[in-house]
C-alpha cells in the first residue's frame, strides 16, 4: 500500500503544480489587466481547489503508511528534528502543504463572496500566489530530479 500511495501522491504533484500555477497566473494577469472575471475563472480556481484537497489526502494518507510515529518514538523528537531529511519528510513538508491547501481553500471561500470582478479575482491571485509560493519552497526537488 505504502508504495502505491507513494506513487500516486508523487504522479498526482505534477498536476497539482501545473494547475495551481495555471489558476494563479490566471488570476494575476486578469487582476492586472482589469479583465472580468468569467464562468472559466470560477472553473479553474474550483478544479485547483479539487486537485489539491486530494492531494492532501494521498499526503495524510502517506504519512500514516510510512509509520512516522514509530520512527519519532525510537529515534526521539529531538534526533529527527537534527536529520535534515527527516525533518523535511515528518514536520517541514507535511506543516508547509497543509498551509498552502488552507490558504487555497480560504482564498476559493473568500473570493466567492465578493461582488465585484475585480475584487474576486484579487482574492484568489493573493491567495493562491502565497499558496503557490509554499509548495515550490517545499516541493522535495532532490526527490523529484532523481
Amino acid at each position: 500500500m505504502y508504495n502505491t500511495v507513494k506513487i500516486l501522491h508523487s504522479y498526482w504533484a505534477y498536476l497539482v503544480l501545473l494547475i495551481l500555477v495555471l489558476a494563479t497566473l490566471n488570476a494575476l494577469i486578469k487582476t492586472i489587466g482589469n479583465k472580468e472575471y468569467e464562468a472559466k475563472d470560477f472553473r479553474i480556481s474550483l478544479f485547483t481547489l479539487i486537485v489539491t484537497h486530494i492531494h492532501l489526502l494521498l499526503g495524510i494518507i502517506l504519512f500514516f503508511a510510512a509509520d512516522y510515529f514509530s520512527l519519532i518514538s525510537e529515534m526521539g523528537m529531538g534526533d529527527v528534528m537534527k536529520n535534515s531529511t527527516l525533518r523535511s519528510n515528518i514536520v517541514e513538508h507535511p506543516l508547509t502543504m497543509i498551509v498552502a491547501v488552507a490558504l487555497i481553500t480560504i482564498g476559493y471561500s473568500k473570493h466567492k463572496k465578493k461582488l465585484t470582478s475585480k475584487n474576486k479575482l484579487k482574492t484568489i491571485a493573493i491567495f493562491y500566489t502565497i499558496a503557490l509560493i509554499l509548495v515550490l519552497a517545499k516541493i522535495p526537488w532532490n526527490v523529484w530530479f532523481n
